[in-house]
């Protein structure tokens, strides 16, 4: 059975990376929320896709030169806030599996580290997130402080350099765009032991012909659509 993941929680419904797109996700029975993260001028982890503020919120600037109150004080859509990591934890509370997205630099420690506080403190297990990024040096970092969380490979350009980069990183998953996949390729990854969950995807005919396929996941902005 493939897996339903809403993208940066129901992104089709709701504000993308809010407590209310999550929320909305879960009501509709997914399997999984993937979400992307930086880090503020404070280092608190918060919960955002762009490097910037600008095109989600009434404000304008880097993310990680503003503080958390900053960008609290900001409003996403005309209706929401920008969430920690923690409270996006606190809310999903072990309903479904959590992606992680290594978006912003220097993501990998404190998501870890956020991590590790709520499998040896609040009852989690690591089998709760998988931690994915197209750096790979976050990926490294990430693999570095703690083994136990699992990685995932995203990839944009080819299932080829996901795969190599699983291997190196002796990562859990691969996440290439959908459009790369082929009977060769999924078999290649399916023969090294790797889940395939793909990006993003939400128009019926190539759900359907992606349903087909042996891979995992699907990510996609209308989650009840899979």
């Amino acid at each position: 059975m493939v897996q339903k993941i809403g993208h940066r929680g129901a992104k089709g419904y709701v504000a993308e990376n809010t407590l209310e797109s999550f929320q909305k996700a879960l009501d509709l029975g997914v399997d999984a929320i993937e979400l992307d993260v930086h880090i503020s001028a404070c280092g608190e982890v918060v919960v955002f896709h762009d490097f910037t503020v600008d095109r989600m919120t009434n404000g304008s600037g880097e993310v990680h030169k503003l503080t958390l109150a900053q960008l609290k004080n900001l409003t996403v859509a005309e209706a929401f806030q920008i969430p920690t990591l923690a409270e996006t934890f606190d809310l999903i509370d072990r309903k479904c599996w959590i992606n992680v997205e290594l978006k912003g630099h220097g993501t990998a420690e404190p998501a870890c580290r956020l991590i590790e506080i709520y499998v040896t403190e609040r009852g989690w297990q690591y089998g709760d997130f998988v931690i994915s990024s197209f750096q790979k040096e976050e990926l490294e970092r990430a693999k570095a402080i703690n083994a136990n969380i699992r990685l995932a490979t995203l990839s944009q350009a080819s299932v080829e350099q996901a795969l190599e980069w699983a291997d190196e990183l002796s990562a859990y998953a691969i996440h290439p765009h959908f459009s790369l996949l082929t009977d060769d390729n999924i078999a290649e990854a399916k023969r090294k032991g790797y889940r395939i969950n793909v990006w993003t995807v939400n128009h019926d005919e190539d759900i359907q012909r992606l349903e087909a396929y042996n891979i995992d996941g699907i990510i996609s902005d209308f989650p009840d659509r899979l």
